[in-house]
């Protein structure tokens, strides 16, 4: 049981990415009125700032 919880914290930045940043980017570009560019949802593009970031984060161990 441990050790699974470890092996889901290990991702927790990704989760974070994906589940907090995302949603958030979303929500900034709607408060101010931004579309999203490429004809994308602005959920879809907070998507894909979110996951790669939280990935970084992952790998790396830290945001920046």
């Amino acid at each position: 049981m441990a050790g699974s919880v470890r092996k889901l914290f290990a991702f927790m930045p990704l989760f974070f990415g994906m589940g907090f940043i995302a949603p958030l980017i979303a929500q900034s570009m709607a408060a101010l009125g931004i579309d999203a560019p490429f004809g994308t949802s602005r959920i879809a593009f907070g998507l894909l700032i979110g996951a790669p970031w939280g990935l970084y984060a992952t790998l790396r161990g830290r945001w920046l």
